[in-house]
């Protein structure tokens, strides 16, 4: 087999954070055991942010349940805002004392976290002093790390030098604005930190960097595959004699040995893997696929491929039939009546009308994502049910609350409902949003407003799409209703909710967000419960006839090698999705939460449903407006049998 070289860092890949968290903080513990027979002390180096959380919960369970004692414990954090209140919500010290110091029985004295109150005249004595209380103690151990979209590591913006050492430094928009959901707006995100260095980082005696989410595989692929360069600090490691990059596969998806893994290693040519290659070939030479050669394989790495089942053409039409049955204009099945000639009878066809269930992580994510999708399956006849997964309160502005809390007022003096409680009201709104500080938490009273007002527009919004008020479910997850960014770990009710709504229902679809990387991870978190509570059911009669479908839209979008089936719009669709996103008013315009996509969300879902149509187009498939991809979930009964007799197809299309 040959050698895996275009990874310059060594890189270790795990199916999903979780497993990778475990391992990470296996790795942490084996060294802490290993300080404590020596009689020393471990000196960690630590992250905040949402990638390392997984990694301090196992450490804290390790704690409370293997008795892993951090008495022998030295750590110091990476970096910190300026200026930062300890107990600010944004802060980094709290955010260690909620995700570990609270948890564990290490000395606060040898917790150190920069301090964000310093002033600015202080920051040069004070780094001095940072550096040197490391230097003390014998240096870094053991240093974990994150990975920023800039390839930023601590708050090493692009441009830091290779021998930088802890200093104050002026954060980059880009890094700003990914911090800006976590401020409630960019404009209350600090414009300075204090930050370890790159050379700080580079003297630790092993670098663990790690990455969650297909968000980040892009600049992973960079910072590993590319060269050393400070416009990535990320890629100094390439340097560093014993570092090596964590990631979930999601992360990982745009190494080479995952995007195209024919290019350095002999591979097994699965069905799946062969749909892989051809479309990455297409893509790269700009052809349909059925205008593919023997001569572009040959020149693109892919002579084996070639070799086992060509000739071209016949892999080429294997691969084109497996993508042209992905295009279909009835995602819940078609009826006998409406079926032509010549129609190819799918598995979903035979009970129609189904009971399908969409899974909205926030109020708005359905028709984003699969509002043209939503609006078919309803105008075909299916018994379609929506289920909000969370509020989206913290997703408003409270200029809106306060026109909402304006508006009740007025309606009940019209109609003379009970005047008096409702100015009483009206005013604890305005009076706690009046003084209202930055990030702070709302009050109840103001989420409740908040979280009526999202309903208020999922409601019309389903209305629109044909979808009756009583088939709307609004599921208020308890893991979600904290009042801040910051979530609750998932939980048995959280479950138990999904579970519920699923044995009511008995759906034969159901339809979830695969759309992972919004920025609080809410999608994420839906989505585990979804996957829970389906794995729990699988037993129940109706689940083994169940399909369960992914969308994208919001944040990304499916790549053509995953797509299992493809829901083609046309422009008159096109419109009548927008005009269902467009419900959603308080997110019109300008939403609380845009992440690092600065595009309203019904331009992201129009352009990405756009590309993909104008991606089967150029692959040779029809023409069409705009197509909604979705991937359905590998682990139903129904889609390992499914696949199990595509792949037996594509095999016997393609000749030895």
């Amino acid at each position: 087999m040959m050698e895996v070289t275009r990874e310059k860092i060594p890189v270790r890949l795990y199916s999903d954070a979780a497993d990778a968290g475990r391992a990470v903080a296996a790795e942490i513990a084996e060294l802490i055991r290993q300080r404590q027979s020596e009689g020393r002390n471990a000196v960690l180096g630590l992250a905040t942010g949402s990638t390392p959380t997984s990694v301090y919960a196992e450490l804290v369970r390790l704690h409370r349940e293997e008795n892993l004692s951090f008495r022998n414990v030295v750590s110091f954090n990476l970096d910190e805002y300026l200026p930062m209140a300890p107990d600010a919500l944004q802060s980094y010290r709290r955010f260690m004392r909620e995700h570990l110091f609270d948890h564990i029985d290490i000395d606060p004295a040898n917790a150190h976290v920069p301090d964000g109150t310093i002033s600015i005249d202080e920051a040069p004595h004070y780094c001095a002093a940072y550096e040197k209380a490391i230097a003390d103690v014998g240096g870094l151990d053991l240093q974990i790390l994150g990975i920023g979209r800039t390839g930023h590591i601590g708050f090493n913006e692009p441009g830091s030098s290779r021998d930088s050492r802890t200093r104050l430094i002026w954060l980059d928009q880009l890094t700003r604005l990914d911090a800006a959901s976590d401020f409630f707006g960019i404009e209350h995100v600090p414009s300075r930190a204090i930050t370890m260095g790159v050379g700080t980082i580079l003297s630790s005696r092993r670098i663990i960097i790690m990455a969650w989410g297909e968000g980040k595989a892009p600049i992973v692929a960079q910072a590993v595959e590319g060269a050393i360069t400070p416009t990535v600090a990320a890629s100094f490691l390439q340097e560093h004699p014993n570092a090596s990059f964590v990631l979930d596969a999601a992360a990982g998806a745009q190494l080479t040995r995952l995007k195209c893994p024919w290019l350095v290693s002999k591979v097994t040519w699965s069905p799946q893997l062969i749909r892989q290659a051809v479309l990455w070939l297409a893509q790269q030479v700009q052809k349909p696929i059925l205008k593919l050669t023997d001569a572009h394989y040959n020149e693109h790495g892919l002579q084996e491929l070639l070799a086992e089942f060509g000739p071209a053409y016949e892999i080429n039409l294997g691969v084109f039939r497996t993508l042209q049955r992905t295009i279909t204009g009835w995602p819940g099945g078609k009826p006998a009546d409406e079926r032509r000639p010549g129609d190819i009878v799918r598995d979903t066809d035979r009970v129609f009308p189904k009971r399908i269930l969409v899974f909205s992580p926030h109020p708005d994510d359905d028709v984003i994502s699969m509002g043209g999708t939503l609006i078919r399956l309803a105008e075909q006849g299916h018994q379609v049910h929506v289920a909000y997964q969370v509020s989206g309160s913290i997703a408003v502005f409270d200029e809106d609350a306060i026109r909402f809390a304006d508006f009740a007022s007025e309606f009940n003096s019209l109609f003379n409902i009970d005047q008096k409680q409702t100015d009483h009201i009206e005013q604890q709104i305005e009076q706690f949003l009046r003084h209202k500080e930055p990030g702070q938490v709302d009050s109840p009273l103001v989420q409740q407003i908040k979280a009526i007002i999202r309903r208020g527009e999922a409601r019309d919004a389903g209305r629109y799409c044909g979808i009756p008020v009583e088939r709307l479910h609004f599921l208020d997850m308890p893991f979600y209703e904290t009042g801040t960014v910051r979530k609750k770990p998932l939980g048995e009710d959280d479950i138990r909710i999904v579970m519920d709504l699923l044995e009511k229902i008995k759906p034969h679809q159901v339809y979830a967000a695969g759309d992972l990387s919004d920025p609080h991870g809410t999608h994420r978190v839906c989505l585990t419960a979804i996957f829970e509570a389906m794995r729990r059911l699988r037993n129940r009669d109706w689940a083994a006839e169940c399909d369960l479908w992914l969308y994208r839209g919001a944040w990304q979008e499916w790549e053509p090698q995953r797509i299992d089936m493809a829901v083609p719009l046309s422009p008159c669709e096109l419109e009548r999705k927008r005009q269902a996103i467009f419900k959603h008013e308080s997110q019109k315009d300008k939403a609380l939460f845009p992440g690092p996509d600065q595009r309203e969300f019904w331009q992201r879902a129009e352009d990405r449903n756009r590309a993909t149509a104008k991606l089967y187009d150029q692959l040779g498939l029809a023409e069409y407006e705009a197509i909604e991809a979705f991937v359905r979930w590998e682990e139903s009964p129904r889609a390992s049998t499914d696949k199990a007799r595509d792949a037996a197809r594509q095999q016997q299309a393609a000749p030895r």
